[in-house]
Formats: structure tokens, sequence, C-alpha cells
């Protein structure tokens, strides 16, 4: 269930295990039955999630990095009634299962759904899984409070399952993403110690109470956030995982997902990477155009876009610009 005071207070689907890190023991087939019901959890707090902790996987795809070998793991965090977004990024940008003789692998994150719908959307889910084999699901409840959650189950499965892979990216499911500008700025960074992005360096800790991003100074006092990669899409080698897993267990959790990264950035003494251009990363949604998307990385996209239509005529052939 979920309850609001002001933001998202998230009880979590806890299952009776303790200690750090995602438990695997449900995680050697692809599927399993539905979940059983969430076990009720007392709240850290309105502004802290409960990780470390150990989650479990319920959907899986244990073997698809070991099977395909990607240089780059493009993963999405949606939500699970989200099946729009998804099949429009399978026709999209998501279908691109290479670039520059390089192998880029797809996977979705997801959590659990609450609620009246909440079973029949899981079985939605498993037969979706059955379909394309690109979902992952973990045992916490899916919501906004809980992307601090969602991001480190999503270190803990690359650490777990893609141990081989160089590089992945985090991008939301609203993005535009060219993945041979990826590929090719990948080309050339470090294997080691890289994270990038949209990097913001001076953030600014908001005290209002009515910001959907409010932290209160007793529970972060300092005015400015470390640095740290806006949320929207950003890009970690992998030897970087299981440090930033190691280092979470050292910071206090708080909910700014990306904000949450850059603490442990800060904790493991690593500094961020700006992107080799200024705007390959953009916040703001760039209009759609073959000569703009020829030149950025990923771009967030107006609400009314049609990114089917956008990307069928940016692939055609022919200059962009």
């Amino acid at each position: 269930i979920c309850l609001c005071y002001g933001i998202c207070i998230c009880l979590f689907n806890l299952t009776s295990a303790t200690g750090i890190g995602v438990s695997h023991r449900a995680a050697d087939a692809r599927t399993t039955s539905a979940p059983t019901t969430p076990v009720p959890y007392k709240s850290p707090g309105p502004y802290l999630v409960e990780y470390p902790y150990r989650y479990h996987f319920i959907i899986n795809e244990p073997t698809k990095c070991q099977q395909q070998k990607p240089f780059v793991v493009l993963v999405v965090p949606v939500a699970p009634h989200n099946r729009a977004d998804r099949d429009i990024i399978r026709r999209t940008w998501g279908s691109e299962s290479s670039a520059l003789d390089k192998v880029v692998t797809l996977v979705f994150l997801l959590g659990l759904r609450s609620g009246e719908e909440a079973e029949k959307i899981q079985d939605q889910l498993l037969e979706e899984s059955k379909e394309h084999g690109d979902l992952i699901q973990s045992n916490f409840l899916d919501c906004y409070k809980n992307l601090t959650i969602k991001t480190m189950v999503m270190l803990e499965w690359l650490d777990a399952y893609c141990p081989s892979a160089a590089y992945a990216m985090k991008i939301d499911s609203d993005m535009f993403l060219n993945v041979p500008n990826l590929v090719r700025m990948l080309a050339d960074a470090p294997r080691t110690n890289y994270f990038t992005g949209l990097v913001t360096k001076s953030g600014l800790v908001l005290r209002d109470p009515k910001s959907k991003w409010y932290i209160p100074a007793e529970i972060y006092p300092e005015p400015v956030y470390p640095p740290y990669a806006l949320g929207l899409g950003y890009v970690v080698s992998l030897d970087l995982q299981k440090k930033l897993v190691e280092a979470s267990s050292h910071v206090l959790p708080i909910y700014i997902e990306d904000v949450f990264l850059g603490m442990c950035m800060k904790n493991l003494g690593i500094p961020l990477t700006e992107p080799p251009k200024w705007n390959y990363f953009n916040v703001l949604p760039v209009s759609y155009s073959r000569c703009a998307y020829s030149k950025l990385v990923a771009t967030t996209t107006h609400q009314h876009a049609d990114r089917v239509k956008d990307w069928e005529d940016f692939k055609k052939p022919g200059p962009y610009c």
C-alpha cells in the first residue's frame, strides 16, 4: 500500500530475509509464480527508503548478458502497468541490438504494483516476459518514493548477471536515445570509475515543503548536494556497480535516487565525468528534427510527441542535416 503525506510514503513488500543486497534465490528461472501478499512494513520516514535490504527477483533474465555478451546494457526503470512505453521503446531505439559492431542489450526494471489490479497486472507481466524476455522485476513496491531502491536493485542485478559488460546506461522511459552516438562516446571512454550524464555540480537542497524534491535540514543539513548526474539518463562503467552498492551502506538512503548516487560517489572519492559534448544529454525536450537528434545522445521528449513516427523518420536513409 502507499500512504501520502505530501509525497509518497511506501510500505515495502518484504520477505523475512534480512541483510544487504538482492537475494537471487528466486532468480534461477525466468519467471516464478505471482508474488505473495506484501508484508506490512514501518517506513523509515517520508524522505528515506529501506535500503540496504535483501530484495529478490520475481521475474528475471539471468542468462541474458551471458548469451548476448553486450558492450552496453540499457536499463529502463518503468512502472509495472506502463506497457505502452515499453512497447514504444521496443519499436524505436530499444530495437537497436548493435551499433558500430558493439552489442547493445535492453532490459526493463520494475517493482510490484499495489492496489486492486495488482494480481491482474502481475499476470500480464508474466505473459509479457514470456513474449519479449526483457523484464526484470524485484519485490519492492514500485512508486516514486522508491526510485532509490529501484536504482540500487538495478546495480545489484548488473553486478550479479552482467559482469562482462563494459557499461550500463540507466534511461527513463520517456526519452529518445541515439544508440550509435552513445556507443561512439563510450568507445573513447574510460573503462573504470566512469560515471557521466548531465552532471550537476551545485544542486541546491530544496527546503520548500511543497517541492516534489523537498529534503528537511535534519535529514541533509548541507545547503548543496555533491555532484550528481540527473536521473533522466546516465552511464556507468560496470566496475562501479559493486563499489556503489558497497558505498550505499555508508550513505543515508534518501529517496532522490540521482542525488543518492552522487552521495555514494562522494563517499567513494570518485569524481563524475563531464560528457565530451555539452549537448549530449538534455533535460529539457529537444524538438524533433533529424539534424538535432543526430547530434545528441539522449533527450526528454514532448508529452504528445509521436515517438514512433519520429523514429521512423530518423531512421530513413539520407543525410541528417
